[in-house]
């Protein structure tokens, strides 16, 4: 019997993805002001994985229709792929409209528990206290190193930079993705979507020779730019950084 090939395997990955952050329990008024934002940018989400962040309605004792949301945003071709954080009751309603639970935070290794030794034993060995210089221990910090396009970014084409900065020579054209868990560099008009500090980097920036974005986020925190970029920084260089949970624009002196 001749050996088949696999058909498939499976991998961890980490992929970057939007959040909706859900501010209010009243699912109606959500909806109102969800759809009148998606009827100016239609199909600006269309096939994007959106993920419902709760934990500013975690301690609602309300039932919270996640399914009419969930139905709702489909309609309109936002992609509800799972929610983070939230109460159990809200949990469950996700996982009952079929979406996926998304970790609060990354998992914490149980450490075992301190054995206490019989007093006996402590008398036996009664070593001499001895003095230590403390030692100052420094954090290491992994960074990939900086990954650098040097081609044009295609409408519907997606680079992501994990765990370093993305540095782009060529322009990134209208429907193109550029993601960095660190800085994005775009030495070249910036017509599309920059998502830096894709991992919760609430320090990252992003730098753009040619301002003319259709969304920019860092941390989470994003705009979306429905009508033209502001003027003082239309088709200009600019520097985007976050101020709290604001986007900052500011022209960038070259």
């Amino acid at each position: 019997m001749k050996s088949t090939e696999p058909a498939f395997k499976i991998k961890t990955g980490n992929l970057p993805v939007l959040q909706l952050h859900v501010l209010q329990s009243d699912m109606s008024a959500l909806k109102q002001q969800l759809g009148l934002r998606l009827s100016q940018t239609p199909d600006f989400f269309a096939n994007t994985p959106i993920v419902l962040e709760l934990s500013a309605i975690n301690a609602c004792v309300e039932d919270v229709d996640i399914a009419s949301l969930v139905s709702f945003m489909r309609v309109r071709g936002m992609c509800a792929v799972g929610v983070v954080d939230g109460s159990v009751k809200q949990r469950e309603a996700a996982v009952a409209a079929g979406l996926a639970l998304f970790p609060d935070a990354p998992s914490r290794i149980a450490l075992p528990k301190q054995v206490e030794v019989p007093a006996v034993i402590e008398q036996i060995v009664q070593p001499e206290p001895v003095e230590v210089a403390p030692v100052e221990t420094v954090p290491v910090k992994l960074h990939k190193p900086t990954l650098v396009i040097d081609k044009p970014v295609r409408t519907g084409q997606r680079i992501y930079a994990e765990g370093g900065d993305l540095v782009v020579l060529a322009i990134v054209n209208a429907g193109a993705e550029v993601i960095a868990d660190g800085d994005i560099h775009v030495y070249a008009p910036m017509r599309g979507k920059a998502i830096a500090g894709a991992k919760g980097n609430d320090g990252a920036r992003i730098f753009v020779q040619g301002m003319e974005a259709e969304l920019l986020s860092i941390s989470g925190c994003f705009k979306v730019f429905e009508e033209d970029v502001a003027e003082n920084v239309r088709g200009k260089p600019a520097q985007i950084h976050l101020e709290g949970s604001r986007l900052v624009i500011t022209p960038l002196n070259c």
